[in-house]
């Protein structure tokens, strides 16, 4: 399906869904690139074919590149000064993509309520690190999903070995003074999800245990699901400093901390965020996030919800025109909320 496109009158518009959007730390997720060197086979690609499903047939491609460096930037700039300072740069693999260096070296400041998060699987993580160290990141994320070459190869179809994502993970503490994990809880890893927890509670490393989203892409192995149940059996064995959040927008999480380390798990137990647009979704049922971040594709589109991209709005003819490029997002936001797109 086409992305949505509209006419914008940016005095027309209400940015109040924005605004509230922004102010319950909704995301703004970047993609710098649908590529990527492995090759999940639980990847949603934020709403594009993913690596696995290019791989076994060729005929499906993701989207083509319609966004250069500058014109990342001029959207960055954008749609931070209208309060989505949550910022997370994603892929694909980010760091594969020629776009990662000029737009990362060239972020805007922000303040100190805003943030920029680079989520990366690690592999490629040290071989950028002279210009990495000198950009404007406050944190990296790396996917830990395994931690053998077994697994590995089995969960990411690739020969490289985990001593190089480990090795990431070094090259990031190295430069960053915040780096995080996060594990998707599979049958595939499940008897190494009890290491993953110690190798960072050993590096004093937030990590975050999610279950998995399901999507179109991915359902071909939903059975290796697995619920977050045995890992919170065993966490609550290590602490019973445990409480759960739901403020802000998308999945609620029970968070423990252990020595101090904050250790969170997302589950379908917990509230979601859902708006108007969700209220008649067919979808609904499949959804374990809610609406909690902004994405924004490499073809110049941006959609608020990971199923459903016949609500992604196009913005690449607006990218010169800040006022009705904002006011075009504001819109869109304020449509979804309205469950009127």
């Amino acid at each position: 399906m086409q992305p949505l496109t509209h006419p914008v009158e940016a005095d027309a518009v209400d940015f109040t869904a924005l605004k509230n959007f922004a102010a319950l730390r909704g995301q703004l997720r970047v993609s710098f690139t649908p590529r990527c060197n492995i090759a999940c086979w639980f990847c949603h690609n934020e709403g594009d074919v993913p690596p696995p499903l290019t791989r076994a047939d060729r005929s499906r491609q993701p989207r083509t590149r319609a966004l250069d460096p500058d014109s990342y930037l001029a959207l960055i700039r954008s749609l931070t000064a209208e309060g989505l300072k949550r910022v997370y740069f994603t892929g694909g693999e980010p760091l594969s993509s020629p776009m990662a260096r000029p737009i990362l070296e060239g972020l805007p400041a922000q303040g100190p309520d805003g943030s920029y998060t680079l989520i990366t699987n690690g592999t490629r993580v040290r071989t950028h690190r002279a210009w990495l160290s000198r950009t404007p990141l406050d944190k990296v994320k790396v996917s830990l999903h395994y931690f053998s070459d077994e697994s590995l190869k089995a969960i990411a179809g690739t020969r490289i070995g985990i001593d190089t994502v480990l090795d990431g993970i070094e090259a990031a503490r190295e430069m960053f003074q915040r780096v995080e994990l996060n594990t998707l809880l599979q049958k595939e890893n499940a008897h190494e999800v009890e290491h993953i927890l110690d190798f960072a509670l050993e590096r004093r490393l937030p990590v975050q245990f999610i279950e998995l989203v399901g999507t179109d892409f991915n359902e071909a192995r939903a059975a290796s699901a697995v619920s977050a149940e045995a890992i919170l059996t065993y966490l609550r064995t290590l602490t019973s400093d445990e409480h759960v959040e739901v403020a802000g927008v998308g999945q609620g999480r029970r968070v423990f901390r252990i020595d101090g380390i904050e250790i969170d798990v997302i589950h379908r137990n917990l509230g979601r965020h859902h708006l108007g647009q969700c209220g008649t979704c067919l979808l609904r049922s499949q959804c374990v996030e809610g609406f909690w971040a902004l994405r924004v594709d490499h073809n110049g589109g941006i959609q608020p919800c990971l199923l459903r991209d016949d609500l992604r709005l196009s913005v690449t003819e607006l990218l010169s025109d800040p006022e009705r490029l904002v006011a075009a997002v504001a819109g869109h936001v304020t449509s979804f909320t309205e469950g009127t797109l």
